[in-house]
């Protein structure tokens, strides 16, 4: 039960912080496509823009899960698996 409460933990870190990663980025461009669209809007329409954002906002909430997940399992048996914590303290 532990195991599934510290992966699960992980996971909603990892979504957690790929939202902040999405959420700086996106601001950092937004800010770039008002004050110069020419340049920065890559020939994109806002309509197209906002298909761009919502295709990037699914890819990095699962690849946020994603990778929360698997440091959840690449963690727990260090920390809390006797087998891991007598690995760490032989290096």
């Amino acid at each position: 039960m532990k195991r599934t409460i510290y992966i699960t933990a992980f996971t909603v870190l990892g979504i957690l912080l790929q939202f902040l990663a999405h959420a700086l980025v996106e601001r950092w461009y937004i800010i770039k496509l008002v004050k110069d669209y020419e340049t920065y809007g890559l020939g994109l329409s806002w309509d197209q823009w906002f298909l761009v954002h919502h295709i990037a906002a699914v890819v990095l909430f699962i690849a946020g899960a994603a990778f929360g997940f698997w440091q959840g399992r690449f963690w727990w048996p260090r920390l809390y698996d006797e087998s891991g914590v007598k690995r760490w303290k032989r290096k």
